[in-house]
């Protein structure tokens, strides 16, 4: 029994062909005075087997891609590459493999041959013409022609739009170039590689409307124009400090790109300043019991990770090795925040400030923000109880109950087994700027210190 979905298919993708060479047809007729004797020669190129029989030849001038060259250098010659999004890893960053499967995929090589993937392009059952021909649809390859062995040639053809042309990869003198040290050793030639960035064309395409949006939509000009006449609005505002405009391909947008063209060779640069710092006055945390609760809790580098992870974790990914990095990953942010905030404590308040009446700190955390106290020459209990090297632990113990309290927000079942995690995550992290440094670094300094008080007192 016939698919009904499949049914009539052949007839539809022949509708579809008949349709688009039409209009192509009388876009070119209308150029033509009646008595132009080009008229006829043009209504026979435009009839199906002949046009199809010249697609076919034509459409290796053309390229399928995702990721190309000319944006890099207008004359730069060299690979661009088709890399379908779905095969790629899974990351963190921004990158292609972002994009869905409805992605737009990039056109290189020949303007003149565009319209053969314009063809290609055709949507027929929800899905284009050269999505049936690569899965080597039956109804589709009798659609291009009633001989079995010229039908199989053209598909072949059309399909070969996927790969790559020129035979083995290859870049040019013109494109950029990056050593990138892919070993430990920086003065060994051989630890480094060549690598050849190219434009990711299909993500720029995605990111563009995006910003057009933002840049121009009603409702972002009616967000504006209420915040700049301070009334109520529920929509928010949304801008790109620093964004850049480049224009890819001059008046001749197509020698880029298909989808360069369609942008008009609009091409976004967002802003990548480092940025201005200005330090601000570090206050000790006064009235607070813990800094977890208080100065720690509202660090805005603190409250983006937690909210990262939690969106993470609602997706409710699977307990796979995958899962378990990425989240370490996460707490090795936390950690990195915990350990900045101590060290700023550390470097800019005065050793002792912890004695001040209006500290409030259970004494763990006294003795980790305000290690230099245990140098004053009356504190000597405190030296001692810090150098036992106990308190660690203590804080690890907050950190987990902290971070737990965290995920209880949002997710279930959090417990003993996740509050015994964090806590080996913290005080197991060996990093380079990781917990277990940070303590050598404050043993080395305070025993440096502590012999030097003592020899005064001697």
């Amino acid at each position: 029994m016939p698919d009904p979905i499949s049914a009539g298919r052949r007839e539809r993708i022949h509708a579809k062909i008949d349709e688009f060479l039409a209009g192509r047809l009388i876009v070119k007729l209308d150029k033509l005075a009646p008595e132009d004797p080009k008229r006829q020669e043009l209504i026979t190129q435009h009839q199906r087997p002949a046009w199809l029989e010249n697609a076919a030849r034509r459409v290796q001038q053309i390229q399928l891609v995702t990721h190309t060259l000319k944006p890099i250098h207008p004359d730069a010659r060299g690979t661009n590459l088709y890399i379908d999004p779905g095969v790629m890893a899974p990351r963190d960053e921004v990158g292609s493999h972002v994009l869905s499967p409805q992605f737009s995929a990039d056109v290189v090589g020949n303007a003149a041959a565009l319209d053969v993937y314009k063809f290609l392009k055709l949507e027929i059952d929800g899905r284009s013409l050269l999505d049936w021909l690569h899965d080597e649809d039956g109804e589709a390859m009798a659609a291009l022609s009633d001989d079995v062995a010229e039908a199989r040639a053209w598909r072949d053809a059309f399909v070969s739009v996927l790969a790559q042309r020129g035979g083995e990869l290859s870049t040019h003198p013109l494109s950029k170039q990056v050593f990138w040290l892919a070993g430990n050793d920086a003065t060994l030639d051989e630890q480094y590689h060549l690598l050849a960035p190219l434009y990711a064309s299909s993500l720029a395409h995605a990111v563009f409307p995006v910003i057009q949006e933002d840049r121009y939509g009603e409702k972002n000009k009616a967000a504006r124009q209420a915040r700049n006449a301070r009334r109520w609005h529920d929509g928010a505002v949304r801008e790109y400090p620093g964004l850049a405009v480049q224009k890819l391909g001059g008046t001749k947008p197509q020698n880029v790109s298909q989808l360069n063209s369609e942008r008009g060779g609009v091409n976004y640069l967002l802003g990548a300043l480092p940025p201005v710092w200005q330090a601000q006055e570090l206050r000790p945390p006064w009235k607070m019991e813990s800094i977890f609760e208080g100065v720690y809790a509202r660090q805005a580098g603190v409250r983006e990770v937690i909210a990262a992870l939690l969106r993470f974790l609602e997706q409710d990914p699977p307990r796979n090795e995958a899962t378990r990095k990425r989240v370490s990953r996460y707490v090795d942010k936390l950690i990195d925040e915990l350990v900045g905030l101590a060290v700023r404590y550390h470097e800019r308040l005065e050793p002792g400030w912890s004695r001040d009446a209006r500290c409030r700190l259970v004494h763990v955390e006294a003795l980790w923000l305000d290690p230099l106290r245990a140098t004053l020459r009356d504190e000597t209990e405190f030296a001692r109880e810090w150098m036992a090297l106990d308190w660690p632990v203590a804080i690890g113990s907050r950190f987990a109950r902290w971070f737990n309290a965290q995920l209880r927000t949002r997710i279930s079942g959090v417990g003993d087994d996740e509050h015994r995690n964090w806590k080996r995550e913290l005080l197991g992290d060996e990093r380079d700027g990781g917990w277990s440094a940070f303590l050598n670094t404050l043993r080395r300094e305070l025993d440096v210190q502590l012999r030097v008080v003592a020899e005064s007192k001697a």
